[in-house]
């Protein structure tokens, strides 16, 4: 789309949500109010922001996307923290995305991710937001991809998605980034559990942190033999991809630059392959389903409701919960 094009649609879209060609206009400037006010707006979820929140899709698909996960206590904030300072000094712009667990109960969080990038901060390169759950399942926000569009849109050229750090489940992010960093540690478990996360799999690249304590080599033995043995990336099969196996130590500085290698390397990988455009495939796919799951979800909240009305067959175990749930669903169909 030429330039007054895109201005002319980007105007029009800024009339019909009402939120002013500005806003819109300064996200595609990388002016770092607009981009936290439209961010701001996709956490929202309004549906008078969605006509600007497409026109920010449209304007993506430019950044390399990367995924960082790995399980708590892995050091991934301050692998991040130095991942971005590696990517300012090769002269690019930086977007970081960190998802932190919200409470069950208040659904707030700490975000204490952003406190340990503090110093990132006074860059004008890098931008940071900070993420919570809010019940989300599988180590991402639900509308952490759309932060990433805002970014992209913004002119950052790598976009870093931090995941929560819950576990074996965060597996939604190998589905959401181009490149997928697992993080692990040294003496937070033996080879058996390495195995047995659901994570392991989904790696583009691993990357052994705290690399500086004695015991890391043997957690990156254990790596290598694991490879070696036949856990291959499920995610796309790009089996030409051969997953090194990496050793850093952000706060002594190591290990980082060659991360940041590897990371360049498999896009080029991607790139020269064409195994971009499936990734990106699925990407949108899976956005569109979750999106869908969404807004189902948003129907079923007056189900309660519906639900009082079938609540005396369960009671006298006249019909089973699968029976009730069908009815369920056909009550909020017919609404």
């Amino acid at each position: 789309m030429s330039a007054p094009k895109k201005k002319k649609t980007i105007q029009k879209t800024a009339e019909k949500t009402g939120l002013g060609m500005d806003l819109l206009d300064g996200v595609r400037k990388g002016n770092v109010r607009a981009i936290a006010r439209m961010i701001s707006l996709a956490e929202a979820a309004k549906p008078e922001s969605r006509p600007a929140l497409a026109e920010i899709f449209r304007n993506a698909g430019n950044a390399h996307v990367v995924g960082m996960t790995g399980v708590p206590g892995s050091g991934k904030s301050t692998l991040v923290r130095g991942l971005a300072k590696a990517i300012r000094a090769s002269g690019r712009r930086v977007g970081i995305v960190a998802i932190d667990p919200s409470s069950p109960f208040s659904g707030g969080a700490i975000l204490g991710d952003r406190v340990r990038m503090t110093e990132l901060t006074g860059d004008d390169g890098v931008f940071i937001r900070s993420m919570a759950t809010r019940g989300a399942l599988g180590g991402l926000a639900r509308s952490s991809l759309e932060a990433v569009d805002v970014l992209d849109a913004a002119g950052f050229d790598l976009i870093l998605i931090e995941t929560v750090g819950v576990g074996q489940d965060e597996v939604d992010v190998v589905q959401a980034a181009h490149t997928v960093v697992v993080i692990s540690a040294p003496g937070l478990g033996d080879e058996i559990q390495a195995i047995k996360a659901g994570i392991l799999e989904i790696a583009d690249i691993h990357v052994v942190s705290k690399c500086d304590r004695s015991d890391a080599n043997a957690t990156i033995t254990d790596l290598k033999g694991m490879l070696t043995l036949g856990v291959r990336a499920m995610n796309m099969g790009d089996g030409d991809w051969q997953m090194p196996v990496l050793a850093t130590s952000a706060e002594a500085g190591e290990g980082i630059d060659g991360l940041l290698a590897a990371i360049d390397d498999h896009g080029k990988h991607l790139a020269d392959s064409g195994a971009i455009e499936e990734r990106r495939r699925q990407i949108l796919e899976m956005r569109v389903l979750k999106t869908a799951e969404d807004i189902i979800r948003k129907d079923f909240r007056g189900g309660r409701d519906k639900l009082s009305g079938l609540m005396k067959g369960l009671e006298d175990r006249k019909m089973g919960p699968h029976e009730a749930a069908l009815k369920l669903l056909d009550k909020i169909k017919k609404d």
